[in-house]
């Protein structure tokens, strides 16, 4: 389910790039802004409940409607029906309608990575023998997870795990 800030964030954005594409300079500050406002609303939806994301969030929402504001200034120079088409998707937006897709952070962090240890992790396009792995990781002295068939996590002092992700790297090439 997405948030009204994120479907406004996202109307905006899809502005800002039309407007690019139309030869308009977007002021400094606006792009890192928005930026910053779609980390702060993804905090949120992670723990609703803080007071410091709630605060953070409606420091968002506040900052959206200042770069909205800007945004249709600039683009009243393309003309009424412009700015009402924008207009349009952002009162779907305030009406609780989900007017755009909103991708999730494709990032994921290494929770739990033993302490004093570098941690690697490779993404395979194709499942490989968890024998191979296992040969590489008890020569080097890693330690190793797997996430799911094609995602290994790698845990170890520096040298050794840029040895073992060296000797992995040929599993790439058989990948092709």
């Amino acid at each position: 389910m997405s948030l009204p800030a994120e479907q406004n964030w996202l109307v905006l954005h899809h502005l800002i790039t039309d407007l690019n594409k139309k030869g308009y300079k977007i002021p400094e500050g606006i792009n890192p802004e928005m930026g910053l406002i779609r980390s702060t609303v993804s905090s949120y939806k992670r723990d609703p409940s803080h007071p410091d994301l709630i605060n953070g969030l409606a420091n968002a929402e506040m900052s959206l409607n200042t770069i909205q504001g800007t945004l249709l200034t600039i683009a009243e120079q393309e003309g009424d029906d412009y700015v009402d088409h924008w207009l349009d998707l952002l009162k779907q937006v305030m009406r609780g309608k989900e007017v755009f897709e909103y991708s999730d952070s494709r990032s994921q962090f290494i929770v739990n990575s033993p302490p004093g240890l570098t941690t690697g992790r490779i993404t395979l396009k194709v499942p490989l023998a968890e024998e191979r792995v296992h040969e590489i990781a008890e020569w080097n002295g890693l330690i190793i997870e797997f996430d799911d068939d094609v995602t290994i996590e790698l845990h170890g002092d520096k040298p050794d795990l840029q040895a073992g992700l060296k000797e992995m790297g040929s599993f790439f090439l058989e990948q092709q």
